[in-house]
């Protein structure tokens, strides 16, 4: 990333770290979007929200970025209880998967932001409100030239840390060596932040497998993790 487009946020923000995937929804989840998406659905707010109104408690607040069709979300919120989860995704076909979920487990700790993850943490995310924010199999952005479009780069690194409450933790797994070896620099420079080992994490147990994870191992791909605590 050239310098000047690090010193320089508001140009930076115009990059997007994402792309609108094609897919069309199935009935049951366009069903869902439609029935559930005002129940479950948190709409996007250029002001900061109470995330103890959202959630109706003060537990440890979880969030994730982009959680593509959200069985390992869904599957986390059912295991853990007593800990808030707050999914950001762009994808309507996953968000609709993931709203029928909540209603059929009747889960009352998990909720859905449907926009751009950088603004809701810019806009609607209080600075030290979050205990855990988990990044599961970004999008590696492979060419060069597009490598300026992955999320865990600074400035957005220093964002997510200036929303961690002290302690908090940032959790990221990815199968593209590369973008885990940028990401462990990105991380390591970010001030505020330290890893929490010696290098690479270990697999962390509690964590469910996704299907993206499923497709780099098939490939013969490394899984890599990071996991960075604020201090």
């Amino acid at each position: 990333m050239d310098s000047s487009d690090q010193g320089d946020n508001s140009f930076y923000r115009t990059i997007k770290t994402y792309v609108m995937r094609a897919g069309r929804m199935t009935s049951a989840q366009e069903k869902a979007y439609h029935d559930l998406s005002h129940i479950y659905c948190v709409p996007f707010q250029e002001t900061a929200i109470n995330l103890v109104d959202v959630f109706g408690n003060t537990n440890p607040i979880i969030v994730e970025i982009g959680f593509g069709m959200g069985a390992a979300t869904v599957q986390m919120a059912k295991e853990n209880p007593n800990n808030n989860y707050l999914g950001i995704e762009v994808h309507k076909p996953g968000v609709g998967r993931v709203l029928s979920e909540i209603r059929a487990n009747d889960l009352k700790n998990l909720y859905v932001v449907e926009h751009d993850a950088l603004d809701v943490l810019e806009k609607m995310i209080g600075e030290n409100s979050v205990d855990g924010f988990h990044v599961f199999f970004p999008d590696p952005w492979p060419k060069k030239k597009h490598h300026k479009r992955r999320l865990m780069r600074r400035p957005n690194t220093d964002l997510l840390q200036k929303k961690l409450r002290d302690g908090g933790y940032l959790y990221m797994c990815t199968d593209w060596e590369e973008y885990a070896q940028e990401a462990m620099e990105e991380l390591k420079a970010t001030s505020g932040l330290k890893n929490k080992y010696d290098g690479f994490a270990p697999h962390q147990e509690w964590r469910p497998e996704t299907k993206f994870e499923r497709k780099g191992i098939d490939a013969g791909r490394t899984i890599r993790e990071l996991f960075f605590v604020k201090n």
